[in-house]
């Protein structure tokens, strides 16, 4: 099969790491802290390579430098959690995204649970949930995590009841996720 081309075609020009940074940019993203933990030591990060993979086993996956801290502690425990950050918790963020706290308590100061596997969640997220490692895939710089969820839970920030009582059903203009895009934090409307 012939590759159908345009009649722009550029041919292949090997992408610089700044290039593709910049063109990135542009893809607006949530924010999220990743966490682990190994015996006593935990830490975190701000990552926004994360996505669904399945549903069925409930599968995610995120990606990792993998220099970092948080990287190590996954290795050694297999686990990794995922709390989602809503609209003005850009500081949070910012600190578990900075390099001069990458060897201090990110966690200092906030308030922390656990679910299935141990490893922390922030109590005030939007959505959180609680994986265990299944697959592991160096690329590059990084490493892609696939984790099969043990556990996940709506959140704790702006949730109320359903009507029905059953579930959870957002409250009207509470759920805002923090949104990346350009290098600026942004809210949706």
């Amino acid at each position: 099969m012939t590759p159908v081309r345009s009649r722009d075609y550029h041919p292949f020009v090997p992408i610089d790491p700044e290039l593709l940074r910049t063109v990135m940019r542009h893809w607006p993203t949530g924010v999220t802290i990743l966490a682990s933990f190994y015996d006593a030591d935990r830490h975190g990060m701000t990552v926004n390579s994360f996505s669904s993979v399945a549903l069925d086993p409930p599968l995610v996956l995120a990606s990792i430098e993998q220099g970092v801290r948080t990287r190590a502690l996954i290795e050694q425990s297999g686990v990794f959690t995922l709390s989602f950050l809503r609209a003005g918790q850009e500081w949070i963020s910012n600190r578990f995204a900075g390099r001069e706290t990458e060897h201090g308590n990110r966690f200092e100061g906030l308030e922390t649970f656990t679910a299935a596997t141990g490893a922390p969640i922030l109590a005030d997220n939007i959505g959180w949930l609680d994986c265990n490692v299944v697959a592991a895939h160096v690329a590059g710089d990084h490493t892609i995590y696939i984790g099969e969820v043990a556990a996940a839970g709506p959140g704790t920030a702006g949730w109320v009841l359903g009507d029905d009582g059953a579930g959870p059903a957002s409250a009207a203009g509470a759920l805002r996720p923090l949104l990346y895009f350009n290098r600026d934090y942004r809210e949706m409307a």
